[in-house]
């Protein structure tokens, strides 16, 4: 007899999963910390990175001697998957307004609706892990106040990028390749006295985050514009507040033996997915159901280092 799962009860639309799939959003930056990595169950072990991976080995062996093993990365805490469902809906009085226009397909939007929400509520999840002051070690953390924040002209926030890129490396041998902040502390920071009289040679008396990542000497830097509101639609916090977390991330996958790295988001493999659209005759709607089932986790704190209160 053959035993129904979860996946196998749903009949999957390939067309618009591939949609969902190849859905972008450069709006949300959690990726830039959190690279997406496909894992094959719900519920496992994270993938965590110890200073192992940073040691000098001896590799010499004489004759008949066992061969030295090293290990890269070992069982960490326990994460778990989650779905999250949504359905995107189409009136049937759109769609036969979009017929008479070739070359749309109100199906792909609504699944790309649906995935914007989502993407959005792995944006929180994910900022929330890497401001989290408790999840790093006492010297990967600071958090500045009065004239040290970028926001009063005389502090120095390349002295202190520049310190958080040497705790990285002191701690697990890689220089930091991503530096991560709020849409604040940017608006602060590209008008820095200090930052505008370091690039003034070139043409420039703003600086871009091109500009910046030169100065930082970083692969990266990457802003988070995203903002969320309160249930009443009231009020509007931004994601990454006025935290910088400098970090440095292996885009390479955990399954191919991806290097250390700062954190990944595990995402079930072959998902999101869409099912086949149905038709609801209350709201003469066609219903698109998108699911997702994944989790940021952070994989090696040693490799980042976060600045709290970066601007006032």
């Amino acid at each position: 007899m053959t035993i129904l799962t979860t996946a196998g009860a749903r009949v999957i639309d390939p067309v618009l999963t591939t949609v969902a799939q190849g859905y972008k959003n450069s709006e949300m930056i959690a990726s830039a910390l959190f690279p997406a990595v496909g894992v094959p169950l719900r519920g496992g072990n994270i993938i965590t990175f110890g200073k192992e991976a940073f040691m000098l080995y001896a590799a010499q062996r004489a004759p008949g001697e066992n061969t030295k093993r090293v290990k890269f990365g070992y069982a960490g805490a326990p994460y778990s998957l989650v779905d999250y469902s949504l359905e995107g809906q189409v009136p049937v009085e759109l769609q036969q307004e979009a017929s008479a226009g070739p070359g749309i397909d109100l199906g792909a939007g609504a699944v790309n609706q649906v995935q914007a929400i989502m993407a959005l509520r792995l944006e929180k999840q994910s900022a929330d892990i890497a401001r989290t002051a408790g999840s790093y070690g006492v010297n990967n953390k600071v958090t500045l106040s009065g004239t040290d924040q970028w926001s009063a002209p005389e502090s120095d926030p390349i002295s202190d990028i520049e310190l958080a890129i040497e705790a990285v490396r002191a701690a697990t041998g890689k220089r930091p390749n991503t530096v991560v902040m709020g849409a604040k502390v940017f608006s602060s920071l590209k008008q820095h006295p200090k930052i505008v009289d370091r690039i003034k040679y070139t043409g420039r008396d703003v600086a871009t985050v091109e500009l910046l990542a030169m100065l930082f000497n970083v692969k990266r830097v990457v802003v988070g514009d995203a903002i969320y509101s309160n249930d009443a639609g009231t009020a509007f916090t931004d994601v990454w507040g006025k935290d910088v977390i400098v970090a440095y991330t292996e885009l390479g996958s955990v399954m191919d033996a991806g290097l250390p790295s700062y954190g990944y988001t595990y995402n079930l493999n072959g998902y999101p997915l869409v099912e086949e659209p149905y038709w609801d005759r209350n709201t003469k709607s066609w219903i698109y159901p998108v699911t997702r089932a994944e989790a940021p986790v952070l994989a090696g704190a040693s490799a980042g280092f976060l600045i709290q209160n970066a601007v006032a």
